[in-house]
């Protein structure tokens, strides 16, 4: 109802705006979105949108952003250089993607046995996180915001059983960000697939299984029909932020009403879609054990308290890769080391309190 609501608001103003003088027509701007997405794929691929469509909306149609999906303009994992160098004007896709050219950016999507979504927002919005953000990627020509969040995902899903941590030895696993350097050195030989690629691997057999994000999301890219374990709890990746980053040339030309305008919509788009994606994933979970016959299963305790090792040991190097790296390790550390208490005597024991 919320996603036909906006709709229906961006669909008046539009009209508005079709009715208006030639000379406010004339103010329009054109931007161009890439994203790391496949077309209106649930959640990631659905935040860049409605994204698009409130800014839109918002703005009265002077803003006006057509979305690429991936490959349309460039691949999934060339997103930050296309708005970074101009090639686009804003685009949406996941911070650990460009671990590789800044480390500290795997913090900003998801840390193994990190910050949960609620706690992940708290760290980024109160807690000092978005300034450290805007300090690592100014370096890049963009500015980074919250575009959206997939909840809590999934361990993975495995073509055969995995009963002890021996089981995932020698497997080759789709997995990204942090989590699949931990999975790295469970002995897991991790392959960086992008989303539309990850059935047709595993269906080749090029991959032994993947993780991705969640039911809501997994189902649509149909990777039961292959891989029928479905593992949790997701230590890999606790949270799902996903970001939307506008080029530093295209945010500083905007007038301060449509940078309130752009922030505000991804504002909006990462609390709806965290919201969004609780439903889809509970339904969807349904689905895939219930039609789909997919065996849902915990990890084994050998390969989580394996994993759990090796998280620490990976976040411990990673802090001192440079500067900032370390301030933003530092900074997070901080708040996991802060909020834990409280999530221990408030979600996790209502959890437990109410059986379920």
């Amino acid at each position: 109802m919320t996603t036909r609501r906006n709709f229906t608001i961006g669909a008046g103003l539009a009209a508005g705006v079709l009715a208006a003088p030639a000379v406010a027509r004339a103010q329009t701007q054109k931007w161009r979105m890439v994203t790391s997405w496949p077309k209106r794929l649930p959640g990631p691929g659905m935040s860049a949108e409605r994204i698009a469509e409130r800014i839109r909306a918002l703005s009265g149609g002077r803003l006006d952003i057509t979305v690429h999906a991936a490959g349309e303009i460039v691949p999934a994992f060339e997103v930050l250089g296309a708005v970074g160098n101009g090639v686009a004007d804003i685009g949406h896709t996941a911070s650990f993607y460009w671990q590789g050219k800044m480390p500290a950016a795997a913090f900003f999507t998801t840390v193994p046995f990190g910050l949960t979504p609620n706690e992940h927002v708290a760290w980024v919005d109160a807690g000092g996180g978005q300034a450290l953000w805007d300090e690592l990627y100014a370096p890049f020509g963009v500015k980074p915001f919250m575009g959206g969040n997939t909840g809590v995902c999934m361990g993975g899903w495995f073509r055969r059983e995995v009963k002890s941590l021996a089981d995932v030895r020698g497997l080759k696993l789709r997995t990204l960000g942090l989590g699949g350097e931990v999975y790295r050195r469970l002995g897991v030989t991790p392959q960086t697939t992008p989303p539309a690629e990850i059935l047709v691997s595993l269906q080749s057999g090029v991959i032994d299984g993947a993780e991705f994000v969640g039911p809501g999301t997994d189902i649509a890219l149909g990777l039961y029909r292959v891989a029928s374990s479905y593992y949790y709890p997701g230590f890999n990746k606790p949270n799902g932020t996903g970001e939307c980053i506008v080029a530093l040339k295209s945010w500083n030309a905007l007038s301060d009403e449509l940078k309130a305008i752009v922030a505000h919509a991804c504002a909006t788009e990462a609390n709806y879609a965290l919201a969004e994606m609780e439903r889809l994933n509970a339904q969807a979970l349904g689905v895939l054990v219930n039609e789909h016959k997919v065996k849902l299963a915990a990890f084994p305790e050998d390969l989580i308290d394996a994993a759990r090792k090796q998280a620490n040991d990976v976040l411990g190097e990673l802090a001192g890769k440079s500067a900032i790296t370390g301030k933003v390790h530092a900074s997070y550390a901080a708040f996991r080391e802060r909020t834990a208490p409280w999530s221990r005597v408030s979600i996790e024991s209502v959890l437990r309190a109410r059986g379920a």
